[in-house]
C-alpha cells in the first residue's frame, strides 16, 4: 500500500447533502424547510418562546435545592449482617470493614461510606467499622456484645478569618481547662 492509495472504508463517510437543486432532486426550491416563516430562517431559536406571553419555565415557581454537602451512604441493615454470618460469608471474628462488605457482596458501592440501620435482629458479637450508624443500629450491635467504629467527625470551624483564629484559640483555652 502507498500514501496514494489510502482511503476511507466505504461508508465511513456519506457524501453531505445537496439541498436547493432543483426539483428532481427532492430538496429542491425550499430545500427541505417547509414555506417561508421564521422556522425556515438560518439563526433560528424557539425553544421555550411563547410569543411575547411569559413562558411556562418562567410563571411556574422555583423549587427544590440540591445540596453540595450531602453525603450518598450505600445503607446496610443489620439483619443482612447477621444473614451473612449465619451463611458463612463472613466471619464474626474478623473486624468488618468497608472493603469487607463489598468482597462479600452486601454492598456494591460504598459510594460515601457504608450506613448502618438498625432493621432485623442481630446475635453475633462483631466489630464493625462504618462511616455512619443510626442509634438504633448502633444500639442493637452493643446489645449483642459487639462495637460500632465511626471515623472521628472534624471540628467545626466558627467564624471567619481573624475571628475564627481567635475562637478557636479561645475553645483551645476552654478544653485546656477541663481536662485540668
Amino acid at each position: 500500500m502507498k500514501l496514494h492509495e489510502l482511503r476511507d472504508n466505504s461508508g465511513a463517510s456519506r457524501p453531505s447533502k445537496r439541498v436547493g437543486r432543483g426539483i428532481g432532486s427532492g430538496t429542491g426550491k425550499t430545500s427541505g424547510k417547509g414555506q417561508k416563516g421564521q422556522k425556515s430562517r438560518s439563526g433560528v431559536s424557539l425553544l421555550g418562546f411563547e410569543g411575547g406571553q411569559m413562558p411556562l419555565y418562567r410563571r411556574l415557581p422555583k423549587r427544590g435545592f440540591n445540596n453540595p454537602f450531602s453525603k450518598q451512604f450505600a445503607v446496610l441493615n443489620v439483619g443482612a449482617i447477621q444473614r451473612a454470618i449465619d451463611s458463612g460469608k463472613l466471619d464474626h471474628n474478623l473486624p468488618i470493614t468497608n472493603e469487607l462488605l463489598i468482597e462479600v457482596g452486601l454492598v456494591r458501592k460504598t459510594k460515601d461510606g457504608v450506613k448502618l440501620l438498625g432493621q432485623g435482629e442481630i446475635s453475633s458479637k462483631i466489630n464493625l467499622s462504618v462511616a455512619s450508624a443510626s442509634r438504633g443500629g448502633k444500639a442493637a450491635v452493643e446489645k449483642a456484645g459487639g462495637s460500632v467504629t465511626l471515623p472521628e467527625l472534624k471540628p467545626k470551624q466558627h467564624g471567619k478569618g481573624k475571628r475564627r483564629d481567635r475562637i478557636s484559640a479561645e475553645r483551645k483555652a476552654e478544653r485546656a481547662e477541663i481536662q485540668k
